[in-house]
């Protein structure tokens, strides 16, 4: 059980846990879990962390088929820049591994932002906190438990 499940079992939030044989060499985690677990990439969403200065960082959930625009997400924060945060950064933030981060279950609780594009669907699927874990949840419960807004924060 990883922290992001364990949050979805308390919290009682319909979801669906899928699992695949994760490759360490594949270029992208989130295309080989479409690809592994045969799903539709509109629906499998990656999850980024952005650095707003020095202390602050925030989550960008956005499609795995396309790119974060720094500048997109900035203007949802309502903030000037924000840039990738560092990997070590990420990592005592969330509490999760590169590859493998996840919306849900994070040790701070960061500002995030969903693409908008998740708002259409019946069920989106996001990193469950471990390589080769996904799970399925809907737009509504995964907004709803990180208190994230709803925005085009990405390019194709």
């Amino acid at each position: 059980m990883t922290p992001a499940i364990t949050l979805l079992t308390k919290k009682r939030i319909a979801h669906t846990v899928l699992k695949y044989d994760h490759d360490a060499n594949a270029a992208s985690y989130g295309l080989e879990a479409v690809e592994k677990l045969n799903l539709n990439a509109d629906t499998v969403f990656k999850t980024l962390v952005v650095s707003i200065d020095t202390s602050k960082l925030a989550v960008a959930v956005v499609p795995v088929n396309t790119k974060l625009s720094e500048k997109k997400m900035a203007k949802a924060l309502g903030v000037k820049k924000v840039e990738m945060a560092q990997a070590n950064a990420v990592m005592v933030a969330t509490g999760y591994v590169l590859g493998g981060v996840s919306p849900l279950g994070q040790k701070k609780r960061l500002a995030s932002v969903i693409h908008k594009s998740a708002e259409g669907l019946a069920t989106m699927h996001v990193s469950a906190g471990k390589r080769g874990l996904e799970v399925a949840l809907s737009p509504a419960d995964l907004a709803l438990l990180t208190s994230a807004k709803f925005a085009d924060i990405s390019v194709s």
